[in-house]
C-alpha cells in the first residue's frame, strides 16, 4: 500500500476542527449565491474566490466574513454541521471534535443555546454514518453496539464516528460573555460538550478577560484548550502554560523559554500544518516545529484548524507530515494511534478507539 492510500486508508482523530471553516466549498458557494441574490455580498467579487484552492492570508480573510454571514440561521447551521461530520467519517476519522462559537442572531431569533440545539440537529440528521456524540453514561447502549469495525443497522454496514464538542469562548467576548458560553457549555454535557475552546483573532482582547471563565471551566470539570501563540506573545504565552490547559493549539510563536516549559508540562498540542503555511505561520512545512517537538516525544496530534478554508483533509495532513519529515508507514500509524490519549472523551470511547486501531494496524501495517 502506497504512504497516499495508507493515510487516507487509516481510522483518525480530529482534535482541532472549527465548524464553520470545515463548509464545504460547494455548500460555501450555493449559499453565498443565496446572499448575493439578497444583496447582502457581491457574488462575481467572491465566485471565483471560494471556487479557488490553495487561497492567500489575505483571501482566507475575505472567506472569513462570508463563514460569518452564512451560519445565521438554524437550519444553514445544521446543515451544515451535517456535512461537516458525513465529510470527516468519509475519509475515516473515528473520532472528531468539532468546535463553534455560539451566536446570537436577534433578527433570526437566535440564541447561543438555540444556536447549539441547531449544532445537535445537525449530529442527528447524519444517516449515511452513524454518529455517536452523547456521553457513554447518557448513551451506553448505543456505544456498545460500537463494534472495532463496523456498525451493523438495518441489515447494512456503515462508517461510524464519534463526535464531541468543544464550545469556543472568542477573543472579542467580555468576561460575562466567555462565562455566559462556560454555563451553556456545563448545560449541555449530556448532549456532547466535553468542553471548552479559546480561539478568535489572537490580536484582540487581554487573556485576564478570559481566565475567570476558564478557570471556572476547569473547577467544574470541563476540558480545555487554548489557541496558543499564534502570534508573539510572550507575556500571554507564559500565562497559559501556566493555566495548565488540557491541550493547546498551534504553538507557533514560542520562546526557547516556553519550549522548556511546555515540554516539562507534557501538554499535548495540535498541530495544524497547511494552516500555518496558508496563514503565513512559517515559510515551509520542513521549518514547522512540529519536527522539533516529535523528535522530543512530546504529545502531538495532527489537525486541519478549517478543511474548508485552507482546502486540505486530515489524509492530507498525515501525508504531509509522512513526505516532509521521513516517515515510514509504522511512524505514520503510531502518530495517529497516540491522539487516543489526547482526546477529551471518556475511557470508554478511548478503550474502543484503540480496538478500532488494533484492528488497523492488522490490516494495514503487520
Amino acid at each position: 500500500m502506497e504512504m497516499e492510500e495508507l493515510c487516507r486508508e487509516l481510522p483518525k482523530i480530529e482534535l482541532h476542527a472549527h465548524l464553520n471553516g470545515s463548509v464545504r466549498d460547494s455548500t460555501l458557494l450555493e449559499l453565498a449565491k443565496v446572499l448575493g441574490d439578497q444583496g447582502a455580498i457581491d457574488f462575481s467579487e467572491v465566485e471565483g474566490l471560494i471556487k479557488r484552492r490553495g487561497r492567500s492570508l489575505k483571501e482566507c480573510f475575505r472567506l472569513f466574513d462570508i463563514y460569518h454571514k452564512i451560519t445565521t440561521d438554524h437550519a444553514t447551521v445544521t446543515r451544515i454541521t451535517q456535512e461537516v461530520v458525513e465529510d470527516f467519517a468519509a475519509e475515516n476519522v473515528v473520532y472528531l471534535e468539532l468546535r463553534t462559537t455560539p451566536k446570537q442572531n436577534k433578527a433570526k431569533e437566535m440564541t447561543k443555546h438555540s444556536y447549539m440545539k441547531a449544532v445537535i440537529d445537525g449530529l442527528t440528521a447524519v444517516d449515511s454514518v452513524e454518529v455517536a456524540f452523547l456521553p457513554s453514561t447518557v448513551n451506553a447502549r448505543n456505544l456498545t453496539n460500537f463494534l472495532p469495525n463496523e456498525v451493523t443497522y438495518n441489515q447494512t454496514h456503515r462508517k461510524k464516528i464519534f463526535v464531541r464538542l468543544l464550545l469556543s469562548i472568542d477573543r472579542r467576548e467580555t468576561t460575562a460573555a466567555a462565562m455566559e458560553t462556560v454555563n451553556l457549555a456545563l448545560e449541555m454535557k449530556n448532549m456532547g460538550v466535553i468542553g471548552i475552546d479559546l480561539s478568535g483573532n489572537p490580536e484582540v482582547g487581554e487573556w485576564q478577560t478570559f481566565l475567570p471563565a476558564l478557570q471556572y471551566a476547569k473547577l467544574k470539570g470541563l476540558q480545555v484548550t487554548l489557541h496558543c501563540g499564534e502570534v508573539r506573545n510572550n507575556r500571554e504565552i507564559h500565562s497559559m502554560l501556566d493555566f495548565y490547559p488540557q491541550r493547546i493549539g498551534h504553538a507557533c510563536y514560542l520562546e526557547e523559554e516556553h519550549w522548556e516549559k511546555l515540554k516539562v508540562s507534557k501538554i499535548p498540542v495540535e498541530i495544524c500544518l497547511t494552516s500555518n503555511l496558508r496563514t503565513e505561520r512559517i515559510t515551509s512545512f520542513k521549518e514547522h516545529h512540529f519536527a522539533d517537538l516529535y523528535n522530543a516525544k512530546h504529545p502531538v496530534s495532527l489537525c486541519t484548524d478549517d478543511v474548508g478554508l485552507f482546502s486540505t483533509t486530515l489524509s492530507n495532513e498525515y501525508y504531509l507530515a509522512a513526505t516532509t519529515f521521513g516517515f515510514n508507514k509504522e511512524q505514520v500509524y503510531h502518530l495517529s494511534r497516540n491522539a487516543i490519549e489526547f482526546v477529551f472523551a471518556d475511557d470508554e470511547v478511548k478503550r474502543t478507539l484503540a480496538e478500532i486501531y488494533d484492528a488497523a494496524e492488522r490490516r494495514f501495517i503487520l
